[in-house]
């Protein structure tokens, strides 16, 4: 399952389109606390987020999993893409880093690297 968090819904509707055209199963959220709290978490391969977002960002998010040795692949959007900002989500283990809007070929790639990886692991 391909998780999807961002606070614009448009951008969730249309990331949830993308994903479940290429045969995954999505589903959304509207922050990375709602993603959190929810019993979804356990089911999700990869989490694909927006960067800044009321509350809990999607860098501050990634730190909270990585800090409780949740190793889930992250792909970040955003319409701020800041070099800053790529190479602490980088350092991270991130495996994209798109500008909205983005292309989906290049998620499509993100999605694959990651899942790549997730599968590899777990064989």
């Amino acid at each position: 399952m391909i998780t999807i968090i961002d606070d614009d819904e448009s951008v969730r509707t249309a990331t949830e389109s993308l994903v479940r055209s290429l045969g995954f199963t999505a589903r959304t959220f509207a922050s990375a606390e709602d993603f959190l709290a929810s019993p979804l978490r356990g089911e999700t391969d990869c989490v694909i987020t927006d960067v800044q977002m009321p509350g809990m960002s999607g860098v501050e998010l990634q730190s909270h999993l990585r800090a409780h040795g949740d190793r889930t692949p992250l792909i970040f959007i955003t319409a701020f893409p800041e070099e800053r900002i790529r190479r602490q989500v980088d350092a991270g283990g991130a495996f994209g880093f798109l500008a909205k809007p983005f292309d989906g070929n290049a998620m499509i790639d993100c999605l694959d690297r990651a899942l790549g990886v997730r599968n590899g692991a777990d064989a």
